[in-house]
């Protein structure tokens, strides 16, 4: 579901040069019209629906384009942000509401570790995942050739 811009939300976040979303869009698809200090996304089929935009702008003005698939004849998806997480509200076309609440990360900017914390070391020809058999509890990962592993 590609995010698009509410013009009459967006204030441009009074920008001189950059807008939150144009700051956080990993694609470069956010731009602000600077005649009328507005931002919008500049190709929606380039959108890679991170969603990231949605939950940095500060006056909720980025908002989704639901597929008709997923909210057809009427439906709608709406992300209200606040300051700790994002409610997804979907309301289908029979008028009910479900909703959904997810946390936002609050790292600090610059203080991410990339590799979540995991000093495994990866062998590229591993089967197993980078932070396996470690964040599975486990002292090894078992495969289908081990001996040990249960017969079904």
């Amino acid at each position: 579901m590609p995010s698009y811009v509410n013009p009459e939300k967006c204030d441009g976040c009074k920008a001189l040069d950059k807008t939150a979303c144009q700051y956080i869009c990993p694609n470069d698809l956010m731009v602000l019209d600077k005649d009328k200090m507005k931002a919008y996304n500049r190709d929606v089929s380039m959108c890679w629906e991170c969603y990231n935009c949605v939950k940095i702008c500060p006056t909720q003005a980025v908002e989704i384009r639901g597929y008709a698939d997923f909210v057809p004849m009427g439906a709608s998806v709406t992300p209200l942000r606040s300051t700790d997480s994002i409610m997804w509200t979907v309301k289908f076309r029979n008028g009910t509401l479900k909703r959904f609440k997810f946390p936002i990360r609050t790292t600090a900017e610059g203080t991410a570790v990339p590799d979540g914390g995991w000093t495994t070391a990866s062998d590229l020809n591993s089967p197993t995942l980078f932070t396996e058999p470690a964040s599975l509890g486990l002292p090894r990962v078992f495969t289908l050739t081990d001996k040990e592993a249960p017969n079904a």
